[in-house]
């Protein structure tokens, strides 16, 4: 009986262990700068240059937050990794940005990825080009149904900090980058339906014009008809 107990012991502890997988971290929330703002808030480190503080909400199992910061001019990044909620960065004076914040665990094989923000840095202009209008459907490198009509409908939609958006172009084709203006449309419309054929990969893109006649590029978005 003592031998008996013993085995059984074993088994029990020999089976009990826990799965010590890591686990996969979640999305983290993002605080500020706020989505489609004008941050008014950074320390002046120069006429052209000032530091912004970016905050984040802690998410599930992550080990590091890497914060990346994109210039939406000239479409330059700063990328930076902390244990922490908050990071400053020098940023350029009266230029739009945008923002994320990728959760990592060092055990686990994926990441997560937050919603991506853009905003203005405060600076000395009077006139706000419009933010580049975020590609709601198809997104980068989705399959897309074609309907009865042989259609696939491209959704989008803008912010501008002085409301002021006029227009549309919308450039589509099997090109890439697509060269053909298909059409210009009003700020009233954040959808299309365009021809498309079974099979086959469209690249599309969305220039935003305001009433000032300042512009902004959406970047090339792909899609594969079915």
């Amino acid at each position: 009986m003592r031998i008996l107990a013993l085995l059984i012991c074993f088994f029990v502890i020999a089976c009990g262990g826990g799965d010590d997988t890591p686990k996969s971290p979640e999305s983290s929330l993002l605080s500020y700068p706020e989505k489609n703002s004008e941050c008014t808030t950074g320390v002046s480190i120069s006429e052209t240059v000032s530091e912004v503080e970016f905050r984040w909400l802690s998410s599930a199992n992550t080990d590091i937050y890497e914060l990346q910061v994109t210039n939406l001019s000239s479409g330059t990044s700063q990328t930076i990794n902390t244990s922490s909620l908050s990071s400053k960065v020098p940023l350029e004076k009266g230029t739009p940005f945008s923002w994320k914040v990728i959760s990592k665990n060092t055990g686990a094989t994926t990441n997560a990825t937050s919603e991506t923000w853009s905003f203005y840095n405060a600076g000395y202009i009077t006139s706000f080009a419009p933010f580049p209008a975020e590609i709601t459907a198809p997104k980068i490198g989705d399959n897309a149904f074609i309907d009865i009509n042989n259609e696939v409908t491209l959704k989008w939609s803008g912010a501008d900090l002085d409301n002021d958006i006029e227009s549309y172009d919308l450039y589509f084709g099997t090109e890439n980058p697509p060269t053909t203006l298909l059409e210009t449309i009003s700020s009233r419309t954040t959808e299309y339906k365009v021809t498309a054929t079974t099979d086959t990969i469209y690249y599309w893109k969305i220039i935003t014009k305001d009433q000032e006649e300042n512009t902004s590029d959406t970047g090339v978005y792909s899609f594969r008809a079915l």
